[in-house]
């Protein structure tokens, strides 16, 4: 048995889950969030948990199991909490503002990069250098923090660019002078 697809998913109070098909559905105080699973997998709905089951003990179905039991876990958690990443920016002149559905980045090309900010996301320039995103999906939120990373990574000289908060880039010696 899965350690992980046999454990229940609590429900929150104000969280309200229900299945439609094959997708889980769950509504709570940030938004509503909808999670289509394997159609071999078996969802209870109990009242104050989730519980997955598989049909069989196949490989296939024991690696769905933890799988299918995370992604509600991840729904259940997102419709109640949210999910957050944030992004530090390290350089002179480097900075982020937020204009209407627009991330704007200043982060060393000539004119400022323009992020179109996706439906079910939203940043946040907490300060300058710190950029907030959060959303109900977990994966929707790892992925626009990815997408705006990768407007500037970190390089290893100086250590400018964007980082995830805490991230630790491994700084290189630079050149030395010869004779």
């Amino acid at each position: 048995m899965s350690r992980i697809g046999k454990l229940p998913v609590p429900i929150p109070p104000g969280v309200q889950a229900h299945m439609e098909g094959q997708t889980f559905v769950a509504q709570g105080p940030k938004g509503e969030h909808r999670q289509p699973l394997h159609p071999d997998m078996q969802v209870e709905i109990a009242a104050q948990e989730v519980r997955v089951r598989r049909p069989s003990d196949q490989r296939r179905h024991r690696a769905l199991h933890g799988l299918s039991r995370t992604l509600v876990a991840n729904s259940v958690k997102g419709v109640s909490e949210g999910f957050r990443k944030r992004l530090e920016i390290r350089g002179v002149g480097y900075r982020a503002e937020v204009q209407g559905r627009k991330l704007l980045l200043n982060v060393g090309y000539s004119s400022p990069y323009e992020y179109a900010v996706p439906a079910g996301v939203e940043i946040k320039a907490e300060t300058p250098t710190l950029i907030a995103v959060s959303g109900v999906d977990k994966y929707q939120v790892g992925q626009v923090a990815a997408e705006i990373r990768a407007v500037r990574r970190p390089e290893p000289y100086k250590g400018k660019g964007i980082r995830y908060e805490g991230e630790y880039v491994r700084q290189k010696a630079g050149k030395t002078a010869g004779k």
